[in-house]
């Protein structure tokens, strides 16, 4: 017991590491799903090619795996361009893919989204190819900065630069949510669509600029994960994917702030899950709470119970 004692400071920072990664990326289903009720599975891909555009910024921007530039501007350029382009790319799905279909069945959509999950990695592996890409961290960080210890917990630069962003970014949602006039306007197109076209609110707007944050966001934690774990490949967005979506529907399908902490508590299971079975079976054990919650709480630890309308 002493050493599972012992373990446990690690694996919460561990946990907290995955949890803000998983959390971003479960924020892109739960914004989706709260406005348009539908689930948008090519999430996972758009967090992939996040990953991937991060990868190239850094090869652009290095020799021989030396970096050319400071590794500050590297890392800062490496987020925001994933950013970007993976908000861009959420656009265009939705304006081709998603917007089409808007009055369409609901299995229509999820047809299509499955359609466009399937085309974009396979469009990554025409163009990239199967083999993983590796990003030459070491030579990032001063050797002096990469690992730091305090108290018998290690703390890796790496860690803690995508603790702090992944919580970052989540801060600057919240006040875009809570303190702007754009934040009430998504929240009332959330709650009823209707209502807030005769409020004036124009919705389709509001439905492109919530694919907008939600693939940004889904584009910095494939970046993220790619610093973390130096490397990408187009198969990784399967399973960010099923993490999101289990992180989301764990602290409720449609309600941000669900999605933030089911994304924290899914890192923190699988991370102290490590410490009493084997590595392998930490999915198992995520997936496993999964079920229970659905099982006596399917509408998640924060969402709302809906009454079905007779």
């Amino acid at each position: 017991m002493d050493i599972y004692l012992q373990q446990l400071p690690q694996q919460l920072v561990n946990g907290l590491t995955l949890g803000g990664v998983y959390a971003l990326i479960a924020i892109g289903y739960t914004m989706v799903y709260g406005i348009l009720s539908m689930l948008n599975f090519a999430h996972g891909e758009v967090y992939m090619i996040g990953g991937f555009i991060g990868w190239w910024v850094l090869y652009l921007l290095s020799r021989g795996n030396v970096p050319i530039v400071h590794a500050s501007l590297i890392i800062s350029l490496m987020i925001i361009v994933a950013m970007a382009l993976s908000g861009v790319l959420g656009v265009i799905i939705e304006r081709f893919a998603y917007r089409p279909l808007r009055k369409a069945p609901r299995m229509n959509l999820l047809l299509s989204a499955l359609g466009v999950s399937i085309f974009l990695q396979n469009l990554v592996l025409n163009y990239q190819g199967a083999k993983a890409r590796s990003f030459p961290v070491s030579s990032l960080i001063p050797e002096n900065l990469r690992v730091i210890e305090a108290g018998g917990v290690v703390f890796s630069f790496m860690r803690i630069l995508v603790i702090v962003v992944a919580f970052g970014l989540m801060a600057l949602l919240t006040i875009l949510i809570k303190k702007t006039k754009v934040g009430k306007a998504m929240r009332a197109t959330a709650q009823d669509t209707e209502a807030a076209t005769f409020m004036g609110i124009d919705v389709d707007r509001i439905i492109v600029l919530v694919f907008l944050i939600g693939s940004a966001l889904g584009g910095a934690a494939g970046t993220l994960v790619g610093l973390l774990f130096t490397q990408v490949d187009y198969y990784v967005g399967f399973q960010a994917g099923l993490k999101g979506f289990t992180a989301a529907v764990l602290g409720g399908i449609g309600n941000i702030y669900g999605a933030m902490i089911g994304g924290i508590l899914l890192g923190l299971f699988e991370s102290l899950a490590t410490t009493f079975f084997p590595a392998t079976y930490k999915d198992v054990v995520a997936f496993m709470i999964l079920i229970v919650v659905l099982i006596f709480r399917p509408w998640g630890l924060m969402g709302e119970k809906i009454t079905e309308k007779v």
